[in-house]
């Protein structure tokens, strides 16, 4: 079995490229060859893997590589929030026209893989003919208030047309936001998610662009590459339809969190996050959901995290086992 991970470079995209290798398998089929496409190149763990190809540069270069015939497809690759609201047109770029020649790509290659879009929670949003619930299910109509939010439900629609017409066999898992990440802060609107978490730990102080009790559903990294590889391996009829579905989210406020970090890493720790309001994330992050439920995914045996102190918990233990994370990452717990 032949697959590709665009963005496979990245966090997400390299422990999803890991956790295949380790499997070995999808749908029953053996793993022949991993195939990275990024802009950088692979971690050097991976490149070490006989079965891993890793190819670096733009995707919108890399149409022959698309063309070259795969069994399945996991699209990571996006500019995310933050970026495309600063910049309207890299936005257009990395997210449509990548994803157009993709799609074009293997359509072209005359193999019909199947596909999993990561999409997005950020699809959802308020408008004044839709207001959004307290809680967005899988039913819920997308009125996204965010450039990035509309890319993801464009692909959506488009992903959902290529399988109609028989050019892929693909389905959208629309990702919550993960937590937490390990490295510094991206250009997400939602790295803060993180950032009020890994930074404490790590010894340095840092501000909340939020007020506490800003609520959202969130997810672990294991979790959400549990969820990506389900997705993949489930059967059309299991599905049970529409291609879009969301993945479970542990929803949490701000202070929820902070309370769950003081619990595990004790107050001195966080002592370390101060309140900054920041108007330009807030406003983004006012537009998003505030929970989340997953019947879909629930029927194929996914679940949220028990808790945030699990979610901790497990980025604690990752960064004493895993690679891609610095080894200054738990500084703040000696």
């Amino acid at each position: 079995m032949r697959i590709l991970i665009t963005g496979g470079a990245g966090f997400l995209g390299a422990r999803l490229a890991r956790e295949i290798l380790k499997r070995g398998h999808l749908n029953g089929q053996s793993i022949t060859e991993l195939v990275i496409a990024d802009l950088f190149p692979a971690p050097t763990d991976l490149q070490a893997d006989p079965r891993v190809k890793s190819h670096a540069g733009p995707m919108l270069e890399q149409g022959d590589l698309f063309k070259s015939g795969f069994d399945g497809v996991f699209h990571l690759a996006s500019a995310v929030s933050g970026e495309c609201e600063l910049d309207f047109d890299l936005g257009m770029r990395s997210n449509l026209d990548s994803t157009r020649l993709l799609l074009d790509s293997l359509r072209a290659s005359g193999k019909v893989p199947r596909l999993v879009f990561a999409s997005s929670v950020a699809v959802f949003g308020p408008d004044a003919a839709n207001p959004m619930p307290d809680k967005v299910t899988d039913t819920t109509l997308p009125s996204p208030q965010t450039s990035y939010g509309t890319h993801k439900l464009m692909l959506e629609y488009l992903v959902a047309d290529c399988t109609r017409k028989g050019f892929i066999d693909g389905r959208a898992a629309r990702l919550m936001t993960v937590a937490v990440r390990p490295g510094k802060p991206n250009g997400a609107a939602s790295s803060f998610f993180s950032g009020i978490i890994r930074e404490p730990l790590a010894g340095t102080p840092t501000t909340c662009p939020v007020d506490p009790d800003v609520s959202h559903p969130v997810s672990s990294p294991g979790n959400t590459i549990h969820g990506l590889i389900t997705v993949f391996e489930a059967s059309r009829e299991a599905l049970g339809g529409r291609m879009a579905l969301n993945l479970p989210g542990l929803n949490v406020k701000v202070s929820d969190m902070l309370a769950a970090l003081e619990k595990v890493a004790g107050p001195a720790v966080r002592a370390r996050v101060k309140f900054e309001r920041d108007e330009r994330i807030a406003a983004i992050v006012a537009n998003w959901a505030k929970g989340s439920t997953s019947d879909r995914a629930n029927a194929l045996g996914l679940k949220a995290d028990a808790s945030f102190e699990a979610i901790i918990e497990q980025y604690i233990e990752d960064c004493k086992t895993r690679p891609g994370y610095p080894a200054e990452a738990l500084n703040g717990l000696k």
